[in-house]
């Protein structure tokens, strides 16, 4: 992957107004909010393995 990945909006405020952070030295991927003044990172955590089914029903058992 050559280009970054570029948040919809802000996960603090949910203003769309956001600009690559250029202050974070060394942080990859560091953007910051227009509206609400914050800076925060994006983080690719990986992915499923195919076929793995959450343990949990999501409710109560009957």
């Amino acid at each position: 992957m050559s280009e970054r990945a570029a948040p919809f909006y802000c996960p603090y405020c949910g203003d769309e107004d956001l600009r690559p952070s250029e202050a974070a030295e060394g942080r990859h991927g560091a953007w910051e909010c227009a509206a609400c003044s914050r800076a925060f990172s994006l983080k690719f955590l990986g992915l499923l393995a195919r076929g793995q089914k959450r343990s949990d029903s999501g409710g109560a058992q009957i």
